[in-house]
């Protein structure tokens, strides 16, 4: 035994077979038990993956099954179907087919079970048809509840149909008959053909639905559907029909050995079957085998040729490899005292003993300097991943600590408010430490100070004996260190800092420890410096886009921006706002639904669409203006479409800009009427104060006293008017610069009222009747304009009520104000001119007011009068003649 020992010893190739031999027989033992294993994993990956996918299937099956019995469920509570309503049906019926792509047929049989109704008509009528037969009908006699009938061809659409049955009963429990929907099976076979296609499956797998009474009511090809499944599956149709849940391997009709996989619907009894050829399904376990075999045989082919090249190509050069492996492991020329322990090492019986010595220490100097250039370049990807400032803090102190074998690190950093250095961010240290450790920049004998300054790392080996460290030494030992080692950290636009590694003994750095450490810090500096840009840009950015955000939301302007499929990318409040669509929908639509919604609200709104919609295509640049109706005002709207291109003038979408011109347009009528006004309500007064004027000063005519009284009244009058007018023009102009004042006193009621009629009604026709409410408190306002404000509707309510007018004057209190009322027995007041009436020069054209003269001032002066007083004034709707009300608050006194 010690000759064999001895022998084993001094022969290197007996040693490398034991160790051969020791290799390959736990490695072949690992193969075999893999391949045992790894079968039995796919076997059950395998089975799991198919169960897996017929739950799925049964899940989704189920709940539209659900919903079909859902759906048959809510019609049954429709009267027109309770009662066999045939119109009423038909509609109904026709939303639901326009809903459910998966109904083919909806259909109503009475309680003797004949067809009433079914839609669509098709091809084939089957109404009058007696379905008594039909087990559903036998079943809905006894039910109560929605149900599922068994697979069957639909006499009616000639298609394989499931259906869904819900019976009607009258609340005493009288059977009225059924309604019913066929639902399609072949929608059912084409869910499975495409989860076959997107699965990638191969092309003997199938998928089968099949129903409570044993047949296929789904499989992708067709001619399989209906058919029972004792002629497919036999050896799993007993298992399939009592609802089980599992898996069999079994052979089919044909002979064929396949795995069969089969789930129920959670609430119905069909069952989702998938089948493939065993031989398919688990064809992996027998590559594994081939595998496990080919590797076997290629350890013992290996084994002969490694003898044969062993002692050829390693054993002899190995001694001549040991001495380049030490230079090579050395990186120097080797010493006299190296010599000696390697003459040592070299008394070793066999040549192994050099070459792994030899070995071992180039692996080292390797494996180190490698190992310090990999975890550098490690580190370094750490710190530089992301550009929040806090993360990548976080990662320099995580990654140093992994770099060093260190756990107290910190690093600190110049606050620039108070002019101190502190803890930026720290990992091991405690929080009294941190919260203490405050560094003054000026005479410092830190070695943060002292690396700062120098632009290098500063180390102190030992606290406690360092002479130039004893002012900071409290500081050390309570943050429980004996040795520190600062690095600088060089940036440019983060503040002053520097890289801080402790030591809990005395400790000192080596140079490639430092060297290390420095070029860390670089790394992390530059990520420190990136995080600082990524946060100032990132902080301008916002602001710009904010800025420009509210710039782009504050737009009068309606913006839509569009893509070149016409979905909508961004839209701003306007948009919300003219086409009465929530912001969050606006941006999950199209640009044309938007464009629909503004101009449905148009008296042509298709026809206007047709030809936006072909000018802005046809010529983008050109403006269209369109006028429209929007929360009952009436504005004009100028359309322009642009093109989106990027930085190389490429297309990128569309844009449409709606501008709001009601305002030039309601300019243009202001100026038009002023200038109609001018032109006719001046003219008419000064003709007859010219005419008149003249007729008196003719010499070759001598006036009684009679006619020249008549002629000077009429001048007078003539006079009156055309002071009214500048007195309107001069009052409306006041409003709009917000320079008219009032001046509130205590009102007569009666006095003011009584004036007003006297200087607005003075036709004979004319009939004012006041209704003033009992005990109402002195109202506080100015006399004059409150004069002004009834004499215009009073003279309003004369002009456009006809010959025979009736004015009422309802005076109420509501709350602390005064409630005036002006109603007449005239036409009244469209809803849609409610508004309108009140704005500047604006005459609703009738028939009693064509005839009558006016500017169109009257109301815009009571509205600006009212609100002087700060009061309201609107138009109130009757269902004959024409009523204005205004407020006048009795706090008014106590608020001007």
């Amino acid at each position: 035994m010690k000759s064999l020992g001895l022998k084993i010893r001094r022969n290197f190739g007996l040693q490398l077979l034991i160790l051969y031999l020791l290799l390959v027989i736990p490695a072949l033992s690992i193969i075999v038990v893999f391949d045992l294993v790894e079968s039995q994993r796919i076997e059950n990956e395998v089975i799991a993956r198919d169960l897996a996918l017929v739950r799925a299937i049964a899940e989704q099956t189920d709940l539209s099954i659900g919903n079909a019995l859902n759906a048959v469920e809510q019609l049954s509570y429709y009267p027109a179907v309770r009662a066999g309503n045939i119109e009423g049906m038909q509609a109904l019926f026709t939303i639901i087919q326009g809903s459910r792509p998966d109904i083919n047929l909806i259909y109503r049989l009475d309680e003797e079970g004949v067809m009433i109704y079914h839609f669509p008509a098709g091809a084939i009528s089957t109404i009058g048809n007696d379905f008594s037969f039909r087990a559903y009908f036998q079943k809905a006699r006894r039910s109560e509840a929605a149900f599922i009938s068994e697979g069957r061809i639909s006499p009616t659409t000639q298609l394989p149909v499931a259906t869904a049955v819900m019976p009607l009963h009258t609340r005493d429990g009288l059977f009225l008959g059924i309604i019913a929907t066929n639902i399609k099976l072949e929608d059912f076979s084409s869910t499975l053909q495409k989860t076959i296609e997107e699965r990638g499956e191969e092309k003997d797998f199938e998928i089968f639905i099949i129903d409570q009474t044993g047949h296929v009511v789904a499989h992708p090809e067709m001619e399989k559907l209906l058919t029972g499944i004792n002629n497919i599956m036999p050896s799993v149709a007993k298992n399939i029909l009592m609802g089980e849940t599992g898996t069999k391997i079994a052979k089919d009709t044909a002979g064929e050995e396949r795995l069969y996989v089969y789930a129920p619907l959670p609430n119905l009894r069909w069952t989702i079957v998938a089948t493939r050829p065993t031989a398919i399904a688990f064809s992996q376990q027998d590559s594994l085998r081939t595998i496990t075999l080919t590797v076997f045989l290629a350890f013992a082919g290996i084994g002969i040729l490694f003898w044969r090249v062993l002692d050829q190509r390693v054993l002899k050069p190995v001694e001549h490899l040991a001495t380049i492996s030490q230079l090579i492991g050395e990186d120097q020329q080797i010493e006299p005292r190296q010599r000696t322990r390697l003459s040592e090492m070299a008394q070793r019986d066999d040549q192994l003993g050099e070459l792994i010595i030899s070995l071992i220490r180039m692996e080292k100097s390797i494996h180190a300097r490698m190992n310090e250039q990999a975890t550098l370049l490690e580190t370094s990807q750490a710190v530089v991943s992301s550009l929040d400032t806090k993360i990548v803090l976080d990662r320099i102190l995580e990654q140093v600590g992994r770099l060093m074998n260190v756990s107290k690190i910190a690093i600190f950093a110049l606050d620039e408010k108070s002019g101190l250095f502190r803890v930026r961010a720290s990992r091991g240290l405690s929080k009294q430490y941190i919260e203490e450790s405050i560094i003054e920049p000026k005479n410092s004998p830190s070695a943060t100070m002292r690396a700062i300054r120098s632009g290098k790392p500063v180390q102190i080996v030992d606290t406690e004996t360092d002479p130039d460290f004893a002012p900071l030494l409290p500081s050390s030992r309570d943050g429980d260190y004996r040795s520190v080692l600062a690095v600088p950290l060089k940036t440019a636009y983060n503040p002053t800092s520097a890289l801080l590694i402790f030591h809990p003994e005395p400790y000192e750095f080596s140079k490639s420890e430092i060297q290390l450490l420095a070029n860390f810090a670089n790394h992390a500096a530059m990520a420190m410096e990136n995080a600082a840009l990524y946060a100032r840009s990132d902080q301008r950015l916002k602001e710009q886009t904010r800025r420009l955000e509210a710039l782009i939301q504050s737009m009068q302007n309606g913006l839509i921006l569009g893509d070149l499929r016409g979905n909508v990318l961004y839209t701003n409040r306007r948009i919300s706002e003219l086409s009465d669509l929530p912001s969050t929908e606006l941006s999950e639509t199209t640009v044309s639904r938007i464009l629909g919604r503004i101009l449905a609200q148009l008296n042509q709104p298709e026809t206007i669409r047709q030809d936006v919609e072909k000018n802005l295509n046809e010529n983008p640049s050109r403006a269209i203006e369109i006028k429209a109706m929007i929360n009952n005002r009436e504005i004009f709207l100028r359309l322009h479409a642009f093109n989106v291109t990027d930085l190389s003038n490429i297309s990128i979408g569309r844009g449409i800009i709606l501008q709001d011109i009601t305002a030039d347009r309601e300019i243009d009528r202001m100026k038009t009427n002023l200038i109609s006004t001018v032109s006719h309500e001046l003219r008419t007064p000064l003709a007859a104060i010219k005419g008149y004027a003249s007729t008196l000063l003719a010499e070759d005519v001598q006036w009684d006293r009679e006619s020249t009284r008549e002629f000077l009244t009429i001048i007078s009058a003539e006079a009156d008017r055309l002071s009214n007018l500048v007195n309107n023009l001069l009052d409306l102009s006041r409003l709009e610069a917000g320079s008219l004042s009032i001046q509130p006193t205590e009102c007569k009621l009666e006095e003011i009222i009584q004036r007003a009629a006297s200087r607005s009604l003075s036709s004979p026709t004319n009939q004012l009747q006041i209704i003033p409410e009992p005990d109402l408190p002195i109202l506080y306002a100015d006399p004059a304009r409150l004069e002004t404000i009834l004499r215009n509707l009073f003279e309003n309510a004369a002009k456009y009520a006809g010959e025979q007018v009736l004015i009422l004057l309802n005076i109420t209190r509501v709350s602390d104000k005064l409630i005036f009322r002006v109603e007449d027995n005239g036409p009244g007041i469209a809803a849609e001119q409610s508004e309108r009436i009140f704005d500047p020069f604006y005459r609703i054209d009738n028939l009693f007011s064509r005839g009558a003269g006016g500017t169109g001032l009257g109301l815009a002066i009571c509205r600006g009068l009212v609100h002087a007083h700060q009061g309201e004034i609107w138009v109130e709707p009757r269902a004959s003649g024409a009523c204005i009300a205004f407020s006048i608050p009795l706090t008014l006194i106590t608020t001007l």
